[in-house]
This record gives C-alpha cells, sequence and structure tokens, in this order.
C-alpha cells in the first residue's frame, strides 16, 4: 500500500468546493446586513467604540466598515469594495454593498444546484451590459450653470444623511466650492480635485449656520513677530519660499579652532552678511507677506520686521500650495531665483484672527482662487465630523456632476426600471444562463426594499404596486420615474419631488457591485496560515521534518524527542569539561551520572587510598576515577583529549541509537 503524501503542512488549513462559496455568500451578506439599515432618509445611525474609548455617530456605511475589524476575507473585499466606491465617485458607498450582498444571496441557489461560477459570473456581466445600457436610455442631460438645478441635485443626494436638516447650507457649500477650484481642461473637459485644493477647517463655537466658503484659504498660524508684525495688510504681495531662512549647516561637521578672541566675531559676521543676502534678494521685490515651509532666524524677523514685512514660517506644504493656487504665487527654492512673476498678487487682503484661544491667518478675497476653504462652525466636534462626512459626499457628488452633466431618478426607480427591463430581456437569453440573468434582475430590487423597509411601511405591498407600475409603463414604451419617497414610504413619481442621483454614481456602482460578486464567486479555494514573505536572504529555515514509511504525519516526533536531545547533550558538554579540568586539577579528578531518583544530599564518604574526596554534595550514583590516572606525567597532554574524544563518540552513538539524528542527504 502506498504511503500518503504530505504537501501542506499541519499549520495551514484548506476548505474548498462549494463550501467555500457559501462561507464567502455568507460573510457578504452579514457585512450588507451591518450597512443596510443605514440606506435612505430614515436611515438607522451606528454608534462605533474604538480602542482608544472615541465614539463616532453616523450613517455613512463606508465611515461604518472602515472602523470594522474583520476577519473573514471575503468580508475584507467587502469592506474594500466600499472604500473604492467612496475614492471613485464618493457616494453609493452603502448601495453598492446591498447590491452586491443582494447579488451574492441570489447565485447561493444556484450553486445548490451545481451550476458552475463561469456560468453565473457570464450572466451577470450581461446583465451589467444591459443595465448600462438602460441607464444610457433613461439619464437626461443638465445644465451645469442653472444653479438652483445643481443645487436641487446635491441637496436630494445628501437627503439620507444624518444632517438632511441643513441640506440647503451643505449643498450651498458643496456647489460653492467645487465651482471655485474648477478647472476647464477645453474639449468638454473639467478638472476638480477636491482633496487637494479644498481644505475643511473645523472649529468648534458658534452655529452651523455660521459656516461658509473662503474665495482664498486659511491656516492655524500666526505671524512670526506679533508685535511688530502686521496683521491685516489690504492688496499683500505675497512670496512663497520652500527654504530656510537662516545660517545654512553643513553637510558634513566642521570644527574650527580660534586663536585670537577677534576670529569670534568674523564668524558671526559672517553668519550676520549671509542672512542678510538672503532678506536683501527677498525684499527688492518688495513683498508685503513672505511664507516660507522652513525655518526663519531671528535675524531674517528683525530684517522683515524693519522694512515692514509679515512672515509667517514652517507652513505644512498643502497649505502653501493652496495658497500659491489662491493668489497666483510661485514657489521658490532659492531667494536668489526669485522674479517678478513669482509674486502673488492676486489676494484682497491678509488678516490674522483669534478664534477662541488659537490665532488663524485669513488670505481672502481672491481675484481668481483655485484653491478655497470650507469653515465649518458647530456646538460639537462629533458633529463638525458628521457634517464634515456629509460635505465630503455633497462635494463629490457635486464634482461628478461638473465632470458629467447627466442624471438618472433617485428613490429606487433607476432600479426598477433596470428590473423590469432585464426581466423582459431574460426570455431571449439562451441555455442556462437564463436563470442567473432572471435572478440578476431580482437582485436590482434590493435598493426600493431596503427603502421601503426603512420607512417601516408594508413592504410587501410596496414592492408588488411599484413593480406592477414599473412593467406596465415599461411595456407602453415609457420611461418609469415611479419610486419610494423616502421620508414617507409612500410610492411617488421622481421627477415630482425632483429626487435626482448623478449618472456616474449609479453605473459605478452597479460595476462595482457585480464585478465584486463575480470575483468572490470565483474563489473556490481558500488556504490559510501562509507565512508573510520576508525580504530575500532574511528567511529563516523551516523547521525540519521527519516522515517514517507508513507514517508521512510524523512532524511531531521531534517535539516528542527534544527533551532527551538536550539531556544527552546537556550531559556530554558536562564531562567533557570535567575531564578537560581534570588534566590542570587531578585532585578534582571525578565524574557522576545522575539517575532519576538521585538525592543531593548524600555525600561520598569513602576515603580509599588513591582516590579523591569530593568536598561537597552530588549525586547518589557516584563514580570516583583514581588519581593516579591524572597525575603528571608524560602523558598530561595526551590523557585528556583521548579521554574526551571517548566522551564525546560514546554520547553521539548514545544520541544517533534513540533517533535523535538523521542524517539525510540532500540534493539542490
Amino acid at each position: 500500500m502506498q504511503s500518503p503524501v504530505l504537501v501542506l503542512k499541519d499549520s495551514l488549513t484548506r476548505e474548498s468546493g462549494s463550501k467555500v462559496h457559501h462561507a464567502n455568500i455568507q460573510a457578504s451578506k452579514a457585512v450588507a446586513d451591518i450597512i443596510r439599515t443605514t440606506l435612505g432618509p430614515r436611515s438607522m445611525l451606528k454608534m462605533l467604540l474604538d480602542a482608544q474609548g472615541g465614539i463616532v455617530v453616523t450613517n455613512d456605511g463606508n465611515a461604518i466598515l472602515r472602523e470594522l475589524d474583520i476577519a473573514h476575507p471575503a468580508a475584507k473585499s467587502m469592506i474594500e469594495l466600499s472604500r473604492t466606491q467612496d475614492e471613485e465617485v464618493g457616494d453609493g458607498t452603502t448601495s453598492v454593498i446591498v447590491l452586491a450582498g443582494e447579488m451574492l444571496h441570489v447565485a447561493e441557489a444556484f450553486i445548490d444546484k451545481k451550476y458552475h461560477p463561469t456560468v453565473i459570473c457570464r450572466a451577470y456581466n450581461k446583465a451589467l451590459e444591459d443595465a448600462l445600457a438602460v441607464l444610457d436610455k433613461i439619464s437626461m442631460s443638465i445644465d451645469v450653470n442653472d444653479r438652483s438645478m445643481m443645487l436641487g441635485l446635491v441637496k436630494s443626494c445628501i437627503g439620507t444623511k444624518f444632517t438632511s436638516q441643513f441640506g440647503d447650507l451643505i449643498a450651498d457649500l458643496a456647489l460653492d466650492a467645487t465651482t471655485t477650484v474648477g478647472v476647464d481642461l477645453g474639449q468638454g473637459l473639467k478638472e476638480v480635485d477636491i482633496k487637494k485644493y479644498i481644505k475643511v477647517e473645523k472649529i468648534p463655537g458658534g452655529q452651523l449656520e455660521d459656516s461658509k466658503v473662503l474665495k482664498g484659504v486659511m491656516f492655524n498660524k500666526d505671524v512670526v513677530v506679533p508685535g511688530k508684525m502686521k496683521r491685516k495688510i489690504l492688496n499683500p504681495r505675497i512670496i512663497l519660499l520652500d527654504c530656510p531662512l537662516e545660517y545654512k549647516k553643513g553637510e558634513n561637521q566642521t570644527n574650527a579652532e580660534l586663536v585670537r578672541e577677534e576670529d569670534w566675531a568674523v564668524l558671526l559676521k559672517m553668519e550676520e552678511e549671509y542672512i542678510e543676502n538672503l532678506c536683501v534678494q527677498i525684499l527688492k521685490f518688495k513683498p508685503d507677506l513672505v511664507i516660507t515651509e522652513k525655518g526663519l532666524s531671528d535675524l531674517a524677523c528683525h530684517y522683515f520686521s524693519k522694512a515692514g514685512v509679515s512672515a509667517i514660517r514652517r507652513l505644512r506644504k498643502t497649505d502653501n500650495n493652496r495658497v500659491a493656487k489662491a493668489c497666483g504665487a510661485v514657489i521658490v527654492n532659492r531667494p536668489d531665483e526669485l522674479q517678478e512673476s513669482d509674486v502673488g498678487t492676486g489676494a484682497g487682503l491678509f488678516e490674522v484672527k483669534k478664534i477662541g484661544d488659537e490665532f488663524f491667518s485669513f488670505i481672502v478675497d481672491c481675484k481668481d482662487p483655485k484653491a478655497c476653504t470650507v469653515l465649518l462652525r458647530g456646538a460639537s466636534k462629533d458633529l463638525l465630523n458628521e457634517v464634515e462626512r456629509n460635505l465630503q459626499d455633497a462635494m463629490s457628488v457635486a464634482r461628478n456632476i461638473l465632470k458629467h452633466p447627466k442624471l438618472v431618478p433617485g428613490g429606487g426607480a433607476t432600479e426598477l426600471t433596470v428590473s423590469a427591463t432585464l426581466k423582459q430581456k431574460s426570455s431571449s437569453v439562451e441555455g442556462i444562463e437564463k436563470w442567473p440573468y432572471e435572478a440578476a434582475a431580482v437582485a436590482f430590487e434590493a435598493i426600493p426594499r431596503t427603502l421601503a423597509q426603512n420607512c417601516g411601511v408594508n413592504v410587501i405591498r410596496t414592492m408588488t404596486a411599484l413593480q406592477g407600475k414599473a412593467s406596465l409603463l415599461h411595456a407602453n414604451g415609457e420611461n418609469a420615474w415611479t419610486g419610494i419617497d423616502g421620508n414617507s414610504g409612500e410610492i411617488a413619481d421622481m421627477k415630482d419631488l425632483k429626487i435626482w442621483d448623478a449618472y456616474n454614481v449609479k453605473a459605478q456602482t452597479f460595476k462595482t457591485a457585480i464585478e465584486a460578486a463575480c470575483m468572490l464567486l470565483r474563489i473556490d479555494d481558500i488556504v490559510s496560515g501562509i507565512k508573510k514573505r520576508q525580504a530575500p536572504g532574511s528567511t529563516q529555515p523551516s523547521k525540519p521534518t521527519i516522515e517514517t514509511e507508513g507514517d508521512a504525519d510524523n512532524e511531531q516526533m521531534i517535539p516528542e524527542r527534544w527533551p532527551l536531545l538536550v539531556y544527552a547533550t546537556t550531559w556530554t558538554t558536562i564531562l567533557t569539561v570535567i575531564v578537560a579540568v581534570t588534566s590542570f586539577a587531578p585532585e578534582f579528578a571525578f565524574v557522576w551520572a545522575i539517575a532519576p531518583s538521585s538525592s543531593f544530599s548524600q555525600v561520598c564518604q569513602d576515603q580509599k587510598e588513591g582516590s579523591v574526596r569530593v568536598p561537597f554534595d552530588v549525586p547518589s550514583e557516584i563514580f570516583c576515577l583514581p588519581a593516579e590516572m591524572f597525575k603528571k606525567s608524560k602523558m598530561d597532554l595526551v590523557v585528556p583529549p583521548i579521554f574526551a574524544a571517548i566522551v564525546v563518540a560514546a554520547s553521539a552513538c548514545l544520541v544517533r541509537a534513540l533517533g535523535l539524528w538523521e542524517v539525510d542527504d540532500v540534493e539542490d
């Protein structure tokens, strides 16, 4: 009988087949169920407690999922799905998780019926193509210059957020900020970088209505010398630097030996002249404000204050970039490279204000700012954090509309239309792909069904009425604008209620959800316990394994024999040391072995002639060696090494006999 072959170590676990599919589907459904109640205007809130005791109260899907400590790999991929959606379009993080979970849920029945995952994925991809075609058909173009319509769209998109009662204010802030930093690239293209050129500054205190968008930037800095430098300048000339205005330290350590006292004054004079030269190169452009990302020496501050120039030092690079975008300045690395075109003249006002206990610098009233700051005021930090999250979503929606000015109906109307269209087309799908294709059509109804559940209405009656209207309108060749009013749960026309979604948000939601579902369905094997990759040359040798015929899993033999190996090695070392000592001190020449029941209280009482007395407690079994063997003679340098070699060889034979030492031929 052939012995089994061990491929994976015992520390590795492997799961395969339908068991993996069911585990992945259940994990994905669990993640979807966590945030299912956070969809819609009547969504519930989640309270999250972190390890430091902090509390986060939010209904933002991405904010909830990124705080969770998930163990299952499929659940981790779902969380990554939400993060990707947030980075791409900034909205729809909850919808994409709910839709992906539903796609996997309806696929579970086909897995039980032994459908191949490739067949299911092929049907899902075909359904995705048809769904995107439906989106193109029902989408509506808008005019981005129509502010009222833009505000209504942004407001409807953030109506599901916790701060929906402040929808008008947040929509105004988001639209003002995105239109400020938008750059027209020509040929109908527009760049809106909200992460780089829009900064949200949260200052507790005041009311939320005091929040505003600054046509410029603000940062938490004061002038270097408050008593001598101006804190308010109209139409300032601004110079931005990325270099220190202090004495340059050498790269290598230099020692100078001063013989005369006047030499010290010469060194100080050289340093002063160097800094003075830097300041002269800057002051010849007659600036009103100098901002540097690096240090600013006291001597440079003296020259600037004497010339009536305000200075700010150690500003963050991101803030410095925003200042450059706002006032039209160019950041310079060396003062001797300054030109007149590098001076920023686009700002209308520089002012330092004290808010609370801190000073803030404002560079505002810019002529054509391509960077801005959103100043948020509120009663508490928790409120400000939630408002900031909702504002980020609103700015993402406004950016998406500016880049792709197309709308689709909200309130689940788009999903119902897609579902009705796919159900009708499923009859034309050939082969066994027809049933997964139809199941994908049913999965799209998860969004309106979840909205109805969160409103507290009768879900079965509401969904039956919606499906009937959607099918009737689609059969007549009309676009179905019928959806669910997320506030009341009633069936209504989304066009009348002005409830919209951005086209690219909805398209990205469909793509991400179906592609993620297909990816998880294609996983049929999970191997856990794999070691992390190490740098080349730093890998440690793996633990040796011992395989015997008929027992391939004999890896545990080494841990069982390890005490015996330690025992034999220890006594071999002790005996060798004793033999070596006897060559120099024959009066202490003795060797003993310990039995398991030995007692250390027994003393050797025998004092035979020619033997050596042991002056301390020894084990019960004592082997005294004749001292004459080790007396000084011509063999002094020969006998101890020979005896040591005999002891080592005997111990090695013992170890080999016990099977503790295996000698195998290793081929590279």
